[in-house]
């Protein structure tokens, strides 16, 4: 049994910032934020979409992946809570690992953001294209949706 605890504690200590722990959590649920109701991870980070990702090229790589670590997928089945919509969760293949998806679009945390509710990642550019934190219905929490109006102005990115 100690020998069970030793193992499982290297395991745990092992896990990236990025990396989801498997378990009865759901992958994607809801949480409240200044900028209204966004996606968060089973922990309560925000979780946000890249406008440099497109449906064939993921634009974070290398050093953004510091900044902007994936949801990495827990074991299990995808699954969602609150607001969120378990027939939106899916996976794409990043490397040997599966990286969350939300309507499509892969999903990330900001190493900003370093408690439940915070959204310091939002309107956030890199090399040009922005982060936006993810709205239940999968579009990014602009401006505009935060408002209440109607336009889609950069609510998925180039590619979507």
């Amino acid at each position: 049994m100690k020998k069970l605890a030793v193992i499982l504690a290297v395991s745990i200590a092992a896990i990236g910032a990025g990396t989801a722990i498997a378990g009865s959590a759901p992958w994607v649920k809801t949480g409240k934020t200044s900028l209204g109701t966004v996606l968060t991870s089973a922990s309560g980070r925000t979780l946000y979409l890249f406008e440099g990702d497109t449906k064939t090229k993921l634009g974070c790589n290398g050093k953004c992946l510091k900044d902007w670590p994936p949801l990495w997928a827990a074991a299990g089945s995808a699954s969602a809570a609150g607001g969120a919509k378990g027939s939106e969760v899916g996976t794409i293949s990043r490397g040997a690992s599966k990286q969350v998806t939300y309507a499509g679009h892969p999903v990330y945390m900001y190493s900003g953001d370093t408690k439940a509710g915070q959204v310091w990642g939002e309107g956030l550019k890199l090399d040009g294209n922005l982060w936006y934190a993810i709205s239940p219905s999968g579009v990014a929490m602009t401006a505009s949706k935060r408002d209440g109006s109607s336009s889609s102005g950069g609510s998925t990115g180039s590619g979507w």
